[in-house]
């Protein structure tokens, strides 16, 4: 579990106003002295993440944030920061007390700040720490019956003392998998014996002496569901497939090679991508494949954003920077004009953005991932990602797409 990537851990993220007992309350859940502890207000300043094992609920990411109640001009900086944390924030937790329950509520509930503006009350727990202290209980069971009435979920606990600490625990491990869904990436196409075959292309992109995260993860789970997993290069196609007595269940390969790859694959084998496996784990296929439809509307000069998900150093043909431009103009016949957004956040201008096209996301969590399906939502802006936009530009997709029925009649009815 200490390898498991911090993109496919449950984060979990700490919101609260300033000396609620933020960095005392990720202590006492983790066990360690994880977070700065301080009685001086605006100790944090940041939001700091640490990926932690914590029973019983395996691997996570816990983030810590500046106080939500910080003034002046580096306050509401510092505000800003911990708002945007929320992007990548699978489970919240808004750490209060009973005391300070008016500044809370204040912040939360009367200015729309978190609650109404995130509007995804399953995901909230409220904390009401320090349990240990003094206060009159009619006010205690006010707030209580107050966050009962607005449909928030609720623990009162003490990090000094421990008070509530291990049901806080067992609460997190009981709303994560609720909030968090599916982790599975083949295994409802696969069963055991099933011959997985996976093709993985080895070019200048490739890292020295490993694969990259998703054909590992693919490959894990394969092996996990008791599959036969064979991995091979495009060019040995023709002579595996001519040596197996079973044909594969499934055949799995990197974008950049699926035009190859679906030429030399007997077309009543599912194939499919990597990118489009990881579209599901990561976010939703179905908004990528309606995306699409924005592609003959596009003109000369419209601007594409390609959102990264990570900094990499770029390649000769670098697939999101060179390789996808230069199919896109293609087939088009437009020349447009590609904006570079690379990194955990978009932080470009998008006003004026005609299309998105998101990377597989392999280096973020499928909260972050949507959030940024939800941006161009309310945006009104088409997305799609690297793996359906490739199979599409080279008539594959009607395809790669087949395993998966909704997406398939979608593209069918509104794409193809």
């Amino acid at each position: 579990m200490k390898k498991t990537p911090v993109s496919m851990r449950p984060h979990i993220g700490i919101f609260g106003v300033r000396n609620a007992g933020k960095s005392s309350l990720i202590n006492a859940i983790t066990g360690q002295n994880t977070a700065i502890v301080s009685t001086t207000p605006g100790t944090t300043t940041d939001p700091v993440g640490k990926a932690m094992e914590i029973l019983p609920l395996g691997p996570v990411y816990i983030l810590d944030t500046a106080g939500l109640d910080d003034t002046g001009e580096l306050g509401d900086k510092r505000i800003k920061k911990s708002l945007s944390a929320l992007r990548r924030t699978d489970l919240i937790l808004l750490i209060t007390t009973i005391d300070s329950f008016g500044i809370w509520e204040k912040i939360f509930i009367e200015e729309q700040s978190l609650i109404q503006k995130d509007n995804r009350k399953r995901n909230i727990i409220v904390v009401l720490n320090k349990n240990d202290l003094t206060y009159a209980k009619d006010k205690e069971k006010q707030v209580t019956d107050y966050l009962t009435s607005i449909g928030i979920d609720y623990i009162s606990v003490s990090a000094a003392t421990g008070k509530n600490i291990p049901e806080l625990r067992l609460k997190l491990a009981q709303r994560l998998p609720e909030v968090i869904g599916s982790d599975t990436i083949i295994g409802d196409l696969i069963e055991a014996e099933d011959i997985v075959l996976q093709i993985i292309p080895i070019d200048s992109a490739a890292p020295k002496g490993r694969i990259i995260l998703p054909q590992e993860q693919v490959l894990r789970e394969a092996l996990d569901t008791h599959c036969i997993s064979i991995c091979i290069q495009p060019q040995q196609i023709d002579q595996v497939m001519s040596h197996l007595n079973k044909r594969p269940k499934l055949v799995i390969t990197d974008s950049q090679a699926i035009e190859y790859v679906a030429e030399h694959v007997p077309g009543d084998i599912p194939l499919t991508t990597y990118s489009i496996v990881f579209s599901r784990l990561k976010g939703e296929l179905i908004p990528f494949i309606e995306g699409l439809s924005a592609l003959p509307h596009l003109k000369d000069g419209d601007k594409i954003l390609i959102a990264e998900a990570c900094t990499h150093h770029s390649q000769p043909d670098d697939i999101g920077r060179v390789k996808i431009p230069a199919w896109l103009n293609k087939f088009t016949g437009k020349q447009l004009d590609y904006i570079l957004n690379p990194g955990k956040m978009i932080h470009q201008d998008i006003d004026n953005i005609k299309l998105i096209i998101q990377c597989g996301g392999c280096m973020i969590n499928r909260q972050e991932m949507l959030s940024r399906i939800d941006l161009a939502r309310k945006n009104k802006i088409p997305i799609t990602n690297y793996g359906v936009l490739i199979s599409h530009l080279h008539h594959s997709l009607i395809r790669t797409i087949k395993p998966f029925p909704k997406a398939y009649q979608i593209y069918k009815q509104t794409v193809s």
